[in-house]
């Protein structure tokens, strides 16, 4: 077992417990923090099956971006979308047989590693060249944007330019998953894209890029307009009054 094999295995079994552990703090911390006030968007449904509808849209189609801004809606959705699809493709590293839907999606999320690498840029581009945007854009951001942009590029890179043994990747990860370790290829490409995954992973608890659960417990979005047909009233209130 080379020094490379232990280091990257440590590596993302420390990463994927800082993605896991920091996910359900946060996940528990938006779920205590209590929401004493009705405040959904209007217009907003006045049934819980409304707001499950209305909150779908919102996480697959991006409803209230499109009202806002269509390019970049359309940047964003592309961006998430592609996500998806290469998402979708690496599971062929965790999965022995490769699953149906899985191996249907290869062609396709392998030129959506193109569109979200594209998409990232676009995104990155604006809040360089915009003013307005830059004033308003941390140092986090450009952070993100730039981590992202590189994970892509170096996945595209181990396509195109530096190929790269997927076999032994595969068995690698599936290593990893049953804690049967294999050997890791060292090449240079793929060592620093993995760096690079790990490094999203141990940071998305801490980042901007919560908004994927954080969406959830906004109650300007899961909240139902029905304040004249009910008192709202959150749990820690509710204890007030007895």
């Amino acid at each position: 077992m080379t020094a490379t094999t232990i280091f990257f295995a440590l590596l993302f079994y420390a990463a994927a417990a800082l993605l896991a552990g920091g996910l359900a703090w946060k996940i528990g911390s938006y779920a205590r923090t209590p929401a004493p006030l009705k405040i959904p968007t209007a217009p907003a449904p006045p049934h819980a099956r409304g707001v499950a509808l209305r909150m779908a849209r919102e996480v697959v189609l991006f409803e209230s971006l499109f009202k806002s801004s269509k390019w970049i809606w359309g940047l964003g959705w592309l961006f998430h979308a592609a996500l998806a699809l290469v998402l979708l493709r690496h599971l062929r590293y965790f999965t022995e047989p490769v699953w149906a839907v899985v191996a249907l999606a290869q062609p396709f999320g392998l030129y959506a590693g193109f569109a979200m690498v594209a998409a990232l840029a676009s995104l990155w581009a604006r809040r360089l060249l915009f003013e307005r945007i830059r004033y308003i854009s941390t140092y986090s951001d450009h952070l993100m944007l730039a981590l992202l942009i590189a994970i892509g590029a170096t996945g595209l890179a181990m396509k195109y330019v530096s190929h790269t043994d997927i076999v032994a990747v595969k068995a690698f990860m599936l290593g990893l998953l049953y804690f049967d370790w294999q050997p890791l290829p060292a090449e240079p490409v793929l060592l620093v894209h993995l760096a690079l995954v790990a490094a999203l992973m141990a940071i998305f608890p801490a980042s901007k890029l919560l908004h994927a659960p954080g969406i959830f417990f906004s109650p300007a979005r899961n909240q139902a307009d029905d304040a004249r047909e009910r008192r709202h009233l959150s749990p820690w209130a509710a204890e007030l009054e007895r």
